[in-house]
């Protein structure tokens, strides 16, 4: 039998405990602003969604993504530290808090999610893995490729992916693993391996590092679900709404047609009650989240609408020339969908 009489002693202890855990891990914005800056992982170089173009700044969805926080605490989208981090490096820069948000690429599944100490927030690119190899083979399916070298990078999904796939249907493979993406796009070059795999976007920027990107060709069929997002650390509910809601506004922002040339006139007249909510207008739903209610104006000003981040980074107005497929908006097409902002 329970003695009640301890359990009520305790439970004041517990309570006390949980909550000093919580003070202590809900810190991040307050972090974050004391800094002066966001400290963003995010890949060390993956055309179209981060790398450095020739003065040295960093570009790309990925990279938006962050200097879309930065506009929603900040009002700047210049306030953020990139580190460039591998694969294998990603996950422990954010356990141990040196950075404080990962936008990198990376898949989001139960394991990274449930144990890792880490919450995924949402998708901003639906992908999945696919296969590049040289035009030459004349190979158009997944089951030409018995016997076939495939060049991969470690510490991906990817490599479980192959796991699953290859094996149940009796197709022999051989993995030739690398630490880099442009490690293991210079090993296909170099013909260490016939197929390269990974992320078709990814596939799609590693294409235009080859010495002749119109000689490979990328397969059509998918082996995996590949909903790429933005990480934070579990324990700060506060952290975790704001850059989830970040993605959102530039969701809800192109659901709505409000872009950056656009969003002036938008807040000063809004159309509906919609775009009032999302551009502070009406509610304080940046209150909410402890930020200034003009939030999502701030982000939409200085970094545009989900749809404006995508044309230029992997979309038409870039040299990955992405469709955006999936990524479009649910009434368009695709599966890009924010809750409300009401």
């Amino acid at each position: 039998m329970i003695n009640k009489n301890k359990f009520l002693l305790a439970l004041p202890v517990a309570v006390a405990f949980g909550a000093s855990i919580s003070g202590a891990q809900a810190a991040i914005l307050e972090d974050v602003e004391s800094r002066g800056n966001l400290n963003c992982g995010v890949n060390v170089g993956l055309s179209g969604f981060s790398s450095t173009d020739e003065n040295g700044n960093w570009q790309g969805l990925d990279v938006e993504t962050c200097r879309a926080v930065a506009a929603a605490v900040f009002n700047d989208p210049d306030k953020v530290v990139f580190t460039p981090l591998t694969a294998k490096e990603r996950f422990t820069a954010l356990q141990s808090g040196e950075i404080d948000v990962l936008s990198r690429n990376t898949t989001w599944t139960a394991t990274r999610d449930n144990s890792l100490g880490l919450n995924f927030t949402t998708t901003t690119f639906y992908d999945g893995q696919g296969f590049m190899l040289d035009k030459s083979l004349g190979i158009e399916n997944l089951e030409d490729l018995n016997g076939a070298s495939i060049c991969i990078q470690s510490g991906t999904t990817h490599e479980l992916n192959l796991a699953d796939y290859f094996p149940s249907r009796n197709i022999e493979i051989n993995t030739v693993t690398f630490d880099t993406p442009d490690q293991t796009a210079q090993g296909f070059a170099s013909g260490r391996c016939d197929v390269l795999t990974s992320d078709t976007s990814q596939l799609s920027a590693l294409r235009l590092q080859l010495p002749d990107p119109e000689s490979v060709v990328i397969l059509d069929s998918l082996i995996s679900k590949e909903p790429l997002g933005p990480v934070v650390r579990q324990g700060d509910d506060q952290w975790f709404d704001i850059v989830k809601w970040t993605i959102f506004a530039m969701v809800n922002a192109e659901e709505l047609g409000v872009t950056s040339d656009n969003v002036d006139e938008m807040k000063s007249n809004p159309p509906n009650p919609q775009v009032a909510r999302l551009l502070g207008v009406d509610g304080n739903y940046g209150e909410q989240l402890g930020l200034s209610n003009d939030w999502a104006y701030n982000i939409i000003k200085h970094v545009g609408n989900y749809g404006e981040v995508f044309k230029h980074t992997v979309g038409e107005d870039s040299p990955l020339n992405i469709n955006r497929g999936m990524n479009a908006l649910w009434n368009e097409g695709g599966i890009l969908y924010a809750p409300p902002i009401r």
